[in-house]
């Protein structure tokens, strides 16, 4: 169980409640004969023909979320490193170069974007004091806290000037952005439930856009603004009911996840997939009609998790990644040329999780 979880919460993550420390892979080997005996998996594999001239930006630690400039010249992510006990924000360049911390030096901070100025908007606990505040204990099995100290700040592009852009009594987070006006889609607790939430760049006209009882996160623009992608739970009668018990504690159950399309003010929702499994990190390619994701879908035990494309129909689903160790947080630059995502493969040291970024291949109908 305890693999199982470290998986769900590298997979869940994606701008998501924070899973907690301890429900994280070590970034640290065990010294001697252990470090080296841990098992090295491909790069590049013959199995994955479209990703091509695959290139890791990142090199040791815990490194994901990230998330392209509106140009596609840099990537803002989330990492745990030097001896941090929880993430902060980082930028750099897309070839991996100009590596630096933008976020405040306390609280947790999770779900980075770029904005259309080049300022930031991420999720932090900073303005409830310094930590990394608490995580739940195990005894209910796999559970997120949902720290009500979250909110949704902005940023300037060095990390100077943080400010506040929403807040309410709970949880504000998991906030994405529309690279054409600057849009802000997020996820909150504030009127009782997980539902997403859009409003204005400057943190104005904030409007709820979901109301099925349920978690409704990890949410993203289509390239042009017109379609938002994410991922939900629709719990019923014994189901609902914990779910609800949870949160009122500020605590959920991830796991059977499904991936949703929708307008961009929430109407005409679809559900995309039907699986069962734990289906996150949706994002949609700029044509509209095809999602890339994370799920464990092919994996009996639920532990490996691998990227997938499939149409906004429900159909051709294609399995992109074929490492056997974790895949997710998929996402193209705008043109759909390119690829980021993170991944465990590689690694020197157990526990390790890596940016990289691949070109494209197109296929057939998608040329």
């Amino acid at each position: 169980m305890r693999r199982l979880a470290t998986a769900l919460a590298l997979a869940l993550a994606a701008c998501a409640a924070d899973p907690g420390d301890d429900a994280r892979p070590p970034a640290s080997a065990p010294s001697g004969a252990a470090a080296s005996a841990h098992p090295r998996t491909p790069v590049t594999r013959q199995d994955e023909p479209r990703l091509r001239n695959l290139r890791q930006l990142t090199f040791g630690g815990e490194n994901a979320e990230a998330y392209w400039s509106p140009d596609g010249s840099e990537l803002v992510f989330q990492s745990k490193r030097d001896g941090r006990g929880c993430d902060a924000i980082y930028r750099m360049g897309a070839d991996g170069e100009g590596v630096r911390q933008v976020s405040v030096g306390d609280g947790r901070t999770t779900c980075a974007y770029i904005q259309t100025d080049g300022s930031i908007v991420y999720s932090s606990t900073h303005a409830h004091g310094p930590g990394c505040l608490w995580t739940p204990d195990r005894s209910e099995g796999y559970v997120w806290p949902l720290h009500p100290e979250m909110d949704v700040w902005r940023a300037d592009a060095d990390g100077g000037n943080a400010r506040v852009l929403f807040q309410s009594d709970g949880y504000d987070a998991e906030a994405t952005i529309c690279h054409r006006d600057g849009r802000i889609v997020f996820t909150s607790t504030r009127d009782g439930d997980l539902d997403l939430y859009v409003m204005e760049a400057d943190g104005s006209d904030v409007r709820r856009i979901t109301d099925t009882p349920g978690y409704d996160g990890g949410a993203f623009f289509s390239p042009d603004c017109s379609k938002l992608v994410w991922r939900a739970s629709r719990p019923t009668g014994a189901e609902l009911e914990e779910y609800r018990a949870l949160l009122a504690r500020n605590l959920v159950r991830p796991g059977r996840l499904e991936i949703f399309v929708a307008d961009a003010d929430g109407s005409n929702p679809v559900q995309v997939t039907d699986n069962g499994a734990a289906n996150f990190a949706p994002y949609l390619h700029p044509d509209n009609e095809r999602v890339i994701f994370a799920s464990n879908v092919d994996d009996p035990r639920g532990r490996n998790f691998d990227l997938y494309l499939i149409r906004v129909d429900g159909t051709g689903l294609e399995r992109i990644t074929r490492n056997p160790t974790f895949d997710g947080f998929p996402i193209w630059t705008h043109d759909g040329r390119r690829l980021a995502f993170a991944s465990n493969r590689g690694n020197a040291r157990r526990g390790e999780t890596n940016v990289f970024v691949a070109d494209w291949v197109a296929e057939g109908a998608d040329e």
